[in-house]
């Protein structure tokens, strides 16, 4: 099976080493491995627009962040969203169109810095919940708190800050994105959930970045919504969604139907701090796209899963 368009989200695995490393040569490697299962999708004819993860970069920038704040003043989330989709969606082009050309694939890419759409009455701004970054001693907290930042203590292992997570509206920069799909390319978009953006105007004529993070794969099912996609493919660590995982009666899900995973989320089989998401995601575009299936598979499978249903847990709406 050939799908005409497909939106792949990568995982954060996709971006760093094995053992979690962020260390430019590191994320560089990592790419390169993506950027290969990347291009064999790009190989059976599928238009493939790549969304990918970024928090361990953001990590990074926000401890800089913290390191410097007696020199030069600390940039806004926002701004390290942008900065981080800019350097990972550069090495993804570098990697990819090599992996591409090295294929004899007449496709090339472009990444584009990618806004998405959030509700400045969001409750999640009201009650930020999302940790970010390291944890810090107290008096080190401090100094961020003056600075009008959140901050929890999380017990023995220090303060850590906290942000707000709104609902992804719409991703701002779809037709732009359309449009270089349109005319051939790969395109690397909305990455780490793309910059959250609120406007201030109407039909987007005052946009202004917040502090905030969108969750990835929750705007990559938006993004796939929006492009009509025939599938998303949300690449993660596992081969397959598991229910009763960690039990002697754990097994991996294969082909379900949307009520039959909802069923199971509903039970408390997916922990909201992995899997949920990512169940939630490809639950809603099937929702929003009842002819479209989602895949929830690991990175080395994602060819496979663009081909057909041999692999990972396939969604549909039936």
């Amino acid at each position: 099976m050939t799908s005409r368009r497909v939106v792949i989200a990568l995982g954060g695995n996709a971006m760093t080493g094995p053992d979690g490393s962020a260390t430019p040569v590191a994320q560089r490697e990592a790419i390169a491995v993506a950027a290969q299962h990347v291009a064999e999708v790009v190989a059976t004819g599928a238009h493939v627009v790549l969304t990918h993860g970024n928090g361990p970069q953001v990590g990074n920038l926000l401890v800089k962040n913290e390191l410097a704040a007696h020199e030069v003043p600390p940039v806004p989330l926002d701004w390290n969203v942008a900065q981080t989709q800019a350097t990972i969606g550069f090495t993804l082009a570098d990697e990819l169109d090599a992996a591409l050309a090295a294929r004899g694939l007449p496709q090339r890419t472009a990444a584009l810095v990618t806004r998405t759409l959030v509700d400045p009455a969001d409750p999640g701004f009201a009650s930020p919940a999302k940790p970010v970054g390291r944890y810090l001693p107290a008096e080190q907290a401090a100094r961020f708190v003056a600075l009008g930042q959140t901050w929890e203590d999380r017990g023995p292992r220090g303060w850590r800050r906290v942000v707000a997570s709104p609902e992804p509206r719409s991703v701002v920069d779809t037709p732009a994105i359309a449009a270089l799909a349109g005319a051939g390319f790969v395109v690397v978009c909305a990455g780490g959930g793309g910059v959250p953006v609120v406007d201030d105007g109407a039909d987007g004529a005052a946009l202004r970045g917040v502090e905030a993070v969108v969750d990835k794969d929750l705007t990559a099912a938006l993004l796939a919504r929006e492009l009509i996609a025939d599938t998303l493919v949300i690449a993660t660590d596992v081969a397959s969604v598991m229910v009763d995982f960690g039990t002697p009666s754990a097994r991996p899900l294969r082909r379900v139907t949307a009520a039959e995973l909802r069923g199971h989320a509903a039970a408390g089989q997916f922990a909201r701090g992995s899997m949920g998401p990512k169940v939630e995601a490809a639950l809603r575009f099937v929702d929003g796209h009842p002819g479209g299936r989602a895949v929830i598979t690991c990175l080395e499978s994602i060819s496979d899963a663009v081909r057909g249903d041999d692999v990972g847990t396939v969604i549909t709406a039936s």
